[in-house]
Order: structure tokens, then C-alpha cells, then sequence
């Protein structure tokens, strides 16, 4: 069972689930199901039946939840905590996903699953009372913490630059928030590797592709490997102020998942297969 199934990530669960080729896929897009009604949830957990269930649905605007605390509260913990009571109940494996968002802010190291964590942001705030809600309600849990996701699906960063580098002659990206993006295929597939594994141990995994890279070297990468002619400058973050804090090193350490399933791809390779799939979706 999937939950916001219609975003980048859900879609890209559901083509790794149906490639793998052993699952029945019951998915619910945003208007199928709504997480936040208790009843909806019911039904829709009735109808699936399932071993696993992953939680893609979220609120993710991170600037816009400044302003729209109580809508991004009843998404990101009160529904993933009910969603997981009923998952344990019904003793269904639950998978979620959290952010990079929820550490605090304050280390010069890729960070660890264990280091301390700190809502610097409504966004931040309300993924870090998710993920503490659903590990009270569901202890055998699995959460991927992840980072600066994008796909060929949707509206993300890589979509974002395409279209401003087509539209402008000059662009300006900020150089001084640190991490690895994560290519959406790649975050699924892994989210399928923990679940389909026994033997894995439960609990939080950071995931991200490897290596590292600002916004502005993303932003640099995803020009050459599209072909765009743009000049792109680097700014500082105080240049480009935003509602929400964004956190200036979120680099994560991906140990933990890589011991047991090896390091995940470069950001860059990742991000050549997106982008050729893009060239093929327009």
C-alpha cells in the first residue's frame, strides 16, 4: 500500500514495486485518499490488505507552511501517527520517510542517524514529531531520512532550472547550503530493499545519493547535462532570504544502509539518468 501515490517519490514506488514483480500495489493518490480523515484510512487499509505500507503523503512546502501551521501539523504527525497505530494494529509493516530537516543545524560532518535533531522550521518541526509519533505508535518501523529529492515527475529543483534557464539569460543559486541531492527511483528502490529484507534492522536509515555538491553546483550540473546556456552565479543564503530556515550543512552519512547494501550511486550519475528520461518525457 502507498500513500501519496500521485507525488515523485509514490510514483516512483510504484513502478519499482510492480517491476519486482511479487507485490500486489494498492495505491492511493491525494484525492483518493485523504490520511488526515481517520475513516478514509480505515477503508482504504480494509481494501488492501497490506504486508507493507509506505508513506509518501506529506507537506512539503516548506516556506508555505510557515504560514500554514495547522494543515502541515495534521500531515506530517497527527496522520502518520494514526496511519502507523493502524498499521501496527493490523501488524502491517510501516515504511516513512522524513528529511535532513530535522537535524540540528550545527555539525561540519556528513550526519549521523543518532546526532541530535532540532525543528528549525514548521516543515522541520512537524517531520521530526512524525517521525517520533510513529517510532512511539510502531517501534519495528522502517524511516528513511533523505534530502533534496527530485525526478523526471512533478515540480522539483531539476524541473525548476530547466525552465528558469530556458526562460533566463542569468540565474542566481545559493553556494552555501551544503548536501547530496536524491534521485527519487533511487530513494524507492532503496525504501523496497529495507522492506523486502527480513533481517534488516528497523529503525531510521539516512538515504541520499553519494558524493556532495551546493545548490549551486546541482544547479550547474543539471544546465550541462541538459544542454541549457544560462550563466548561473553563486549568492550567499542571506541574499535569498526565505520564510523558512534551510539548513546549511545536511550532507548524511549513509553508513548505516551502505554496510548492508553497499554506497549509493553518485549524485551525478543519478542525475544523468533523470535527466535523459526527462529529454524522453519532455
Amino acid at each position: 500500500m502507498i500513500t501519496g501515490a500521485g507525488g515523485q517519490l509514490g510514483r516512483c514506488l510504484i513502478e519499482a514495486a510492480v517491476a519486482d514483480g511479487n507485490f500486489r500495489v494498492f495505491a492511493y493518490t491525494r484525492s483518493e485518499l485523504d490520511i488526515t480523515k481517520p475513516e478514509e484510512l480505515r477503508d482504504a487499509l480494509e481494501e488492501a490488505k497490506p504486508d507493507i505500507c509506505f508513506n509518501c503523503a506529506a507537506y512539503t512546502a516548506v516556506d508555505r507552511a510557515e504560514t500554514d501551521q495547522e494543515k502541515a501539523e495534521l500531515i506530517n504527525h497527527t496522520a502518520a501517527e494514526r496511519l502507523a497505530a493502524a498499521c501496527e494494529q493490523r501488524e502491517v509493516l510501516f515504511v516513512h520517510f522524513s528529511t535532513d530537516y530535522v537535524y540540528a543545524d550545527r555539525f561540519n560532518r556528513p550526519l549521523r542517524e543518532n546526532d541530535p535533531t532540532q525543528g528549525n522550521s514548521v516543515y522541520a518541526r512537524t517531520k521530526l514529531q512524525g517521525e517520533q509519533a510513529v517510532l512511539r505508535q510502531q517501534p519495528n518501523c522502517f524511516i528513511l531520512r533523505t534530502s533534496w529529492v527530485y525526478s523526471e515527475y512533478g515540480h522539483n529543483f531539476v524541473r525548476t532550472m530547466l525552465r528558469l534557464g530556458e526562460e533566463r539569460k542569468q540565474l542566481k543559486v545559493v553556494s552555501d547550503q551544503v548536501g547530496s541531492p536524491t534521485y527519487a527511483r533511487d530513494l524507492a528502490a532503496a525504501a523496497l530493499q529495507l522492506a523486502k529484507d527480513e533481517e534488516a534492522k528497523r529503525g531510521i536509515y539516512n538515504y541520499s545519493n553519494s558524493g556532495v555538491c551546493s545548490w549551486y553546483d546541482f544547479a550547474l550540473a543539471i544546465h550541462e547535462f541538459g544542454g541549457v546556456d544560462c550563466n548561473v552565479l553563486p549568492i550567499n543564503s542571506a541574499a535569498y532570504p526565505t520564510p523558512a530556515v534551510r539548513p546549511h550543512f545536511s550532507l548524511l552519512d549513509k553508513s548505516k544502509f551502505a554496510e548492508r547494501y553497499g554506497a549509493p550511486r553518485h549524485w551525478r550519475l543519478a542525475l544523468k539518468e533523470c535527466m535523459d528520461k526527462i529529454k524522453v518525457l519532455g
